[in-house]
């Protein structure tokens, strides 16, 4: 073996050349692997024993993108679409062999061989429009040469990965192979050296679509983008791809991508993506040791503790559920299998695997189920008394040792725990609605939360999958405190005579699915009404709201068929309310007229500044934190990059 550079190794099996990429830990597509792979190309070229190639990966994954750390940075030669074209141009065929992720410049490298081999449990993707750009070495000009162009559309404009065996079924791989994959690739380049080879990617035809595709899938992407700018440019190329020859298609993509790299959506997205690769291993606990996690437990079975109990499972941790009577049980285990059966109808699960779930739950009204645990999330009503009660009888069972949690999302965590035993293990885990779906977990650890505690919390978090951010104690943590701001400065925009509807529509032509009105309306204005009855009834000035009194009128949202909008019955498409008009015409004093670009500027400003404040508090970390818990909690817009993001790059 000879290497080529300090990446690419060059072997040779007989006729068959195996060009190894070693570039840990993703063989992410740097300039030197760049240039290793270009020198490759030459020197197999040249040698006559050679009659085809395979290209693969030590590691983990294939090449899985580029490298982030040339993000930003003005690109270096060899640049990535000259060494796709040199791979498709070799006088010998390359034969891809993929495991693990080929994704963005990965798979395009991939399109630039003859032929893809896969192992059953690779994926395959093209994600760039996630960061902001769309591919920029081919992707939506090999790509529907390969698959039609109905799925390339899918691949590129929404970027998920799909799995080995449907990327075969598109023509995007030409086998997939399964146990050893080097060997499998070389079996395959002899067997199609015996036949006659297919032309490269680049002078295969597109098939034609229906007229009436591309109008029909600029509406689709537009409704789902909600303002970004990459899916549509995406489909602009592709389009492109499908009716112009393919030099003039590959121009038009890399214009794109070099226009859209230096866009402002662009960087959002390149700095929320760098705050979620940190966000998981947060600096101050890299040298701290989480507590093993084996077995855990859930008290409550709601549709917070069953959404719990849920990820639990869905990361292979055995649950424990306790709820406080047999019929209480009965209603958790309940939540819990509507939750799998959702998965099944949805293709997520299959049948067997929602079956395995449910085995792997205990239920019981005997909090000495618990015994064995090595951590117990709290999921009860939003009351001290009720949580505080909890947590004495896990003081009574649990081990010493097993990290207690609670999911308030208002409460002082201080007051849940007091009178705790070791209190050391205790920590707030605030997890969003649905809990197996939403991807925020805010960590929120007592002033005596031990360190290995807190990152038992972080360890958690990446075995659910979910996007930690660690919070200060405050009303409302770091999310939920930031969303009071934003009502109350909705409110006070009603107050100055902007109508409801307005500041809604502003705020979703900002990015948002829904506005703050109407996303007050199907979550129930009770919920907060409650809570500031609460703070009323401790003695606590709290000023009276609009929603108050709304509430007050019996007006609680999409349930009682009528909140800051009416609703007709079964129908939640948002009506304006003369009756809401009349509740709170004495409220209204008009002001100065405001369009939706000044009504969406001055929401995200009062959401920023209140970061501003969490921030001198040293209730969150960094303002990146605020951004992750805005975006993954809150509908923040992603591509926005987050209300502290939004607010630096407007000051």
């Amino acid at each position: 073996m000879s290497a080529a550079t300090a990446v690419v190794t060059i072997a040779r099996e007989g006729d068959i050349a195996v060009v190894t990429v070693d570039n840990p830990p993703v063989n992410a597509l740097g300039q030197a692997l760049r240039q290793g792979l270009w020198d490759a190309v030459a020197a197999l070229d040249a040698d006559p024993a050679v009659r085809a190639v395979v290209l693969v990966c030590a590691g983990r994954t294939f090449i899985a993108g580029a490298d982030v750390t040339e993000f930003g940075t003005p690109p270096q030669r060899p640049y990535l679409p000259d060494l796709v074209d040199r791979i498709e141009g070799a006088a010998k065929p390359w034969v891809a062999a993929i495991h693990g992720s080929a994704l963005g410049g990965g798979f395009e490298v991939a399109m630039g061989c003859r032929f893809r081999v896969a192992l059953d449990t690779a994926a395959i993707g093209l994600p760039e429009v996630t960061l902001g750009v769309v591919p920029g070495a081919s992707g939506t000009v090999r790509t529907p040469r390969l698959a039609g162009v109905a799925a390339a559309v899918d691949l590129v404009t929404t970027g998920r990965p799909v799995k080995a065996g449907k990327a075969q079924a598109m023509g995007l791989v030409d086998a997939v192979v399964t146990g050893d994959l080097r060997a499998g690739a070389a079996d395959f380049a002899r067997a199609a050296l015996a036949k006659p080879l297919p032309p490269p990617v680049s002078q295969r035809a597109v098939t034609p679509v229906a007229p009436a595709f591309w109008a029909e899938q600029e509406a689709a992407i537009a409704k789902r983008a909600r303002g970004e700018a990459a899916p549509l440019r995406a489909l602009a190329c592709l389009r492109k791809a499908a009716e112009a020859p393919f030099a003039e298609a590959m121009a038009f993509e890399r214009e794109t991508f070099l226009d859209l790299r230096a866009s402002e959506q662009a960087a959002a997205l390149r700095h929320v993506f760098f705050a979620e690769r940190a966000a998981p291993r947060p600096a101050h606990l890299k040298d701290v040791a989480p507590l093993p996690l084996r077995r855990a437990g859930v008290v409550g079975g709601g549709t917070m503790g069953a959404g719990i109990a849920a990820a639990l499972r869905d990361a292979g941790l055995p649950v424990v559920l306790i709820e406080r009577d047999a019929a209480a049980v009965d209603r958790g285990l309940a939540n819990l299998r509507a939750i799998f059966d959702g998965g099944v109808k949805r293709g997520r699960l299959t049948e067997a695997q929602a079956a395995a779930r449910m085995a792997g739950v205990t239920a019981s009204t005997d909090y000495a189920a618990l015994a064995d645990a090595d951590l117990v999330i709290e999921a009860v009503f939003e009351e001290i008394g009720v949580k505080r009660a909890v947590f004495a009888e896990l003081g009574r069972v649990c081990r010493p040792d097993a990290v207690l949690a609670t999911n308030t999302s208002y409460l002082d965590p201080q007051a849940i725990a007091g009178g705790l035993t070791n209190p050391g293990r205790f920590i707030g885990l605030h997890f969003f609605s649905p809990a197996n779906v939403m991807k925020l977990l805010e960590i929120v650890p007592t002033p005596g939360t031990a360190p290995e505690t807190l990152a038992t919390g972080f360890a958690l978090a990446r075995a659910l999958g979910k996007i930690p951010v660690q919070a200060g104690i405050c009303e409302g943590f770091i999310g939920n405190r930031i969303l009071k701001r934003y009502r109350a400065a909705a409110e006070a925009l009603v107050r100055q005579g902007v109508a409801i509807a307005e500041i809604d529509a502003a705020m979703r032509g900002y990015g948002f699915a829904m506005g703050p009105f109407e996303a007050q309306d199907l979550g129930g204005l009770d919920i907060a009404f409650l809570q500031r009855e609460g703070a009323r009834a401790a003695g606590q000035g709290v000023p009276e709201t609009l929603g108050d009194i709304l509430v007050r009128a019996g007006r609680k949202g999409q349930k009682t068929g009528g909140g800051w909008y009416d609703y007709a019955p079964g129908d939640r498409r948002p009506q304006p309310s003369a009756t809401v008009a009349g509740l709170l015409a004495g409220q209204i004093a008009p002001g100065a007229p405001m369009d939706r670009a000044a009504i969406a500027g001055r929401l995200v400003a009062e959401m920023a500044a209140e970061g501003e404040a969490i921030l001198a508090e040293g209730i969150a970390r960094q303002p990146a934190d605020i951004d992750l818990v805005k975006i993954h909690g809150y509908g923040f817009p992603r591509w926005r990059g987050g209300p502290m993001f939004a607010a630096r790059r407007a000051a």
